[in-house]
């Protein structure tokens, strides 16, 4: 008798089979895009986002007092160019092509001091890396371009503590972070809200159509944003604060570098302060857990040797018991074989006297 055979294609389709798998991607995806960017703690963003101000205010500073910025390697790159071009062309002498390439250079000199002192690009304060030497540095560097006389040495200074500064803050906040200029900050926060228009123009401006993918995209792009937007404030408020500390404080313009030195130079004696108190309390807690370690380890010790003198006792009990339980059990032998002894012997006691009483039956019945 054959069977039917329904058709795979007229199955119904399960909800887990239809449903669940397709939804559950997106969920694995969307949790790997929230993953992609994790937005830095406050005090972390607070400390970019001053030290973008000091930049600031010392690039604005450094123009005022020297017609030259410190921290635009893109602009004196394109300075060497033009002073090239010039040079050549009879235009231009050979001093304004040697400020345009030890302006590059000086902000190559100081990202490499920090290489130099700092050599991970994570946060890793209680390591080997000195932030609090660096940042000092880059405080000396500027206490010395404010007082010493001349103009290129001065805005060299200034370059060489901005390049400090800038792969200082890349190896605390990651490649996308830069406290000393913000061309890349602004093409950042204009990619950023224009990936944020795209999804919302696609589902036509309403946020009950986006699903979890889009959602976690939108998440992660508004915390950049975040970071972003605060180090152009940052920035902009930085520079327009060292205008008027320039007009402001007494002397020569060049004076107000000392607001942004003193502010890198008492961040970094407070780092150091901090680091070496933070280490001496490490060491006083490791000290205490080793003591107490051992204490443990020394009362383990203790017990282990009381439990073995137990032992040792209840190891002689054992053996005397085992000695008696040993008699008990020969005794019990002994005993057993007497009582297989008396049934044999009872047993041939009632055989002899049936033999008996039969062989008398029969004399009587002869009789």
């Amino acid at each position: 008798m054959t069977q039917l055979q329904v058709p795979v294609e007229n199955a119904p389709l399960t909800p887990c089979s239809a449903n669940s798998s397709p939804t559950k991607k997106m969920r694995e995806r969307a949790a790997q895009i929230r993953k992609s960017f994790q937005r830095p703690k406050f005090w972390v963003m607070g400390f970019g986002w001053c030290l973008a101000a000091c930049a600031g205010a010392a690039n604005v500073i450094a123009f005022k007092s020297w017609n030259l910025y410190a921290s635009h390697v893109t602009g004196s790159t394109s300075a060497m160019a033009f002073r090239l071009e010039g040079y050549h062309q009879g235009e231009y002498g050979s001093e304004s092509l040697k400020e345009a390439c030890l302006l590059v250079l000086s902000f190559l000199c100081g990202a490499y001091a920090c290489g130099l002192l700092i050599d991970k690009n994570q946060v890793h304060f209680m390591g080997k890396a000195f932030y609090g030497l660096a940042l000092i540095l880059n405080s000396s560097l500027l206490v010395t371009a404010a007082f010493i006389p001349g103009r290129l040495l001065p805005v060299c200074l200034v370059a060489a503590a901005c390049g400090l500064q800038n792969a200082m803050c890349t190896s605390h906040f990651g490649a996308i972070i830069r406290t000393t200029h913000v061309t890349g900050t602004v093409t950042d926060i204009g990619s950023t809200l224009g990936r944020i228009s795209m999804i919302y123009i696609r589902k036509g401006c309403r946020c009950s159509k986006l699903d979890d993918v889009e959602r976690a995209e939108v998440g992660v792009d508004a915390r950049k944003l975040g970071v972003l937007f605060g180090l152009w404030s940052f920035y902009f408020m930085g520079g327009l604060f060292g205008v008027y500390m320039e007009n402001i404080i007494p002397g020569p313009p060049q004076r107000a570098l000392l607001l942004p030195a003193t502010f890198t130079g008492s961040l970094g004696l407070f780092y150091m302060a901090c680091r070496q108190i933070l280490k001496e309390y490490i060491k006083k807690l490791e000290q205490e857990r080793f003591e107490s370690d051992i204490r443990e380890a020394h009362e383990v010790l203790q017990h282990m040797g009381s439990r073995l003198q137990s032992l040792e006792k209840n190891d002689q009990s054992v053996v005397e018991l085992d000695e008696e339980m040993g008699h008990m059990i020969e005794a019990l032998h002994e005993v057993e074989a007497d009582f297989e002894n008396l049934v044999r012997t009872h047993s041939r006691m009632l055989e002899r006297q049936e033999s008996m009483t039969s062989k008398g039956t029969k004399g009587s019945a002869a009789v």
